[in-house]
């Protein structure tokens, strides 16, 4: 498969959020990708649920109602504001929002909205909740990705990414060398050696999924507290380090999973060492090793 770019500039951010106050979050997703922009960024990433908070949308004391209230579709007026400063600035962003759809507005979805130069591209819905939030959010059921000049990039929430690997080896087979995780992961910082269980936790799935699929991986965290749960920041972007030896290691080319401070973190990455060996037709079979024809005798 061949792509028109392989060399682009990522920027994800550790970004502490301020539960329901959608206007204050919004402005300041602006700014760091304005900042994100002028330091030369093609992509920028926000968490899941930057817009309105994570807490928010999990709080029983907050009806169904507010919370549809909260919501907003994707032609509203957040995705617009921000679509203006991606097109003025010629970038990609993506962030986390409590979504609605036009003519459907009693569901809300856990989304990520993808922005281009050109304006709203689209969203994906998150596939698998996580435990609470199943009492708010309907289920996704549709993986998404977004055309750019360097090829499909995908898109996972959280959960998504670190318990269903179904999900990114369907987008790598489709072609994606970059994949984003918005996510919010705690760190329960009332427990002794919580940072370290966060770490535990958060690293290991996400250098997996570089290891095994050979792409690069972005993955923006909230930090802080928002408004009962304190967030792990640890936003990074890894990918392949190809070794001496022809064989694939994890880097971290920007962040670090012990990071919790707010903050951009970008780097420039080239995509031609996504070599999504699993769908690689040039060793000895003569074909890929990945057999998804054969996995489906085995439901």
């Amino acid at each position: 498969m061949k792509y028109e770019k392989d060399v682009m500039n990522v920027a994800v951010v550790d970004f502490k959020v301020y539960a329901g106050q959608k206007e204050r979050n919004l402005k300041r997703m602006n700014e760091y990708s304005i900042a994100a922009a002028k330091r030369g960024a093609d992509l920028v990433l926000f968490p899941e649920l930057s817009l309105s908070g994570y807490d928010y949308f999990i709080d029983d004391n907050i009806s169904l109602e507010e919370k549809r209230a909260m919501a907003e579709t994707i032609q509203g007026p957040s995705c617009s504001y921000m679509a203006e400063t991606a097109k003025k600035y010629g970038i990609y962003i993506v962030f986390g929002l409590a979504e609605k759809m036009e003519g459907d507005e009693d569901k809300i979805y856990n989304s990520a909205v993808a922005i281009g130069p050109a304006g709203v591209i689209g969203s994906y819905q998150k596939i698998h909740p996580f435990d609470l939030e199943n009492k708010f959010f309907s289920k996704g059921e549709t993986p998404f990705m977004f055309d750019t000049e360097w090829g499909p990039i995908s898109i996972g929430i959280c959960y998504d990414t670190y318990q269903f690997p179904e999900l990114m080896r369907y987008y790598v087979a489709k072609g994606s060398r970059l994949y984003l995780n918005p996510t919010a992961v705690v760190e329960e910082i009332s427990k002794q050696g919580s940072r370290q269980a966060f770490i535990d936790y958060y690293a290991p799935t996400l250098e997996y999924g570089v290891l095994c699929n050979t792409i690069f991986i972005a993955s923006a965290n909230l930090t802080g507290f928002d408004d009962i749960s304190y967030f792990g920041g640890g936003s990074a972007i890894l990918g392949p380090k190809l070794t001496p030896f022809f064989e694939t290691n994890v880097y971290y080319y920007a962040g670090s999973k012990e990071n919790t401070q707010e903050g951009i973190s970008l780097t420039t990455i080239d995509l031609s060492l996504a070599r999504r060996r699993l769908m690689d037709c040039s060793g000895a079979a003569g074909e890929p090793d990945y057999r998804p024809d054969l996995y489906k005798q085995f439901i």
